[in-house]
């Protein structure tokens, strides 16, 4: 079994620093790490200081992507011509970063566009490289992006460019799991992709840190993967401490992930 502990939307600068040692202290347990963007509140060199801090702290191996935070929102030339500066200087310049084992591969997929600063945007290249690799992927395939592929109807905001199609070819490459923040919104459950007919699990994690609670708790992602058979839970944020809220388990199906007690 192999544990992956999913966080997202940390957006250190307005960010609860009470929770930063209860976060880490939960990240100990984990095989692998992903955090998906919005490291930072607005791209500055001390708030991604402070992110890459964060991220040295932890013991396991952790695969990141930026979100829309992470570029420069309110300095239009930056944003255009130099976007990924601080990013690239404080926390990574792969924008195609990978962990693989036997058990899982976790890809990691850049959705930020500058120019549709919160939509967000998938590059035609990137499907096609995952579209490649996906076949040769070992164990549980997961994709991480900050942009949610799919968003429940009731969301302010604007579904990312692209989404459903470039689903659907992943989905026909192989992917099993997609996940994503951006939205501050807790959901998992699995949808079926786009010109594909599998289904495909999504998780969105709401913020690790942020005071920006949308009316959510703080939380995060715990997956316990085990052959065709994946376990989620939602750790959230009660009286300062990470908990179990819920737990749901899903099984693999001739027509994707579907949940373990209607698996038959």
């Amino acid at each position: 079994m192999k544990t992956l502990y999913h966080i997202s939307d940390l957006h250190f600068g307005k960010d609860r620093p009470e929770l930063i040692a209860p976060l880490l202290k939960e990240l100990e347990k984990a095989d692998v790490v992903s955090i998906s963007g919005d490291l930072t509140q607005r791209a500055r060199s001390s708030q991604f200081l402070a992110a890459r801090n964060f991220i040295e702290s932890i013991q396991a191996p952790t695969l990141v992507v930026p979100g829309n935070h992470d570029v420069p929102l309110h300095n239009p030339i930056r944003r255009f011509f130099t976007p990924y500066r601080n990013y690239k200087r404080f926390v990574t310049q792969d924008f195609c970063p990978e962990i693989s084992s036997p058990e899982m591969t976790i890809m990691g997929l850049n959705t930020v566009a500058p120019w549709h600063w919160q939509q967000g945007s998938i590059a035609h290249r990137h499907i096609r490289r995952l579209c490649r690799r996906l076949p040769e992927a070992q164990g549980l395939k997961i994709l991480v992006a900050h942009h949610p592929f799919e968003q429940p109807p009731n969301s302010s905001k604007s579904m990312m460019r692209g989404a459903r199609q470039a689903l659907g070819r992943l989905a026909n490459a192989g992917l099993d799991m997609v996940l994503t923040g951006h939205l501050h919104q807790w959901r998992d459950d699995p949808f079926v992709a786009k010109d594909s007919g599998r289904n495909v699990i999504q998780i969105h994690v709401g913020t690790g840190l942020s005071s920006r609670l949308r009316n959510e708790r703080n939380d995060f992602a715990v997956i316990r993967t085990d052959g065709d058979q994946v376990e989620i839970t939602r750790m959230s944020e009660a009286d300062g401490r990470f908990k179990p809220a819920l737990t749901r388990a899903y099984r693999r199906s001739e027509r994707g992930w579907q949940s373990a007690d209607q698996s038959g």
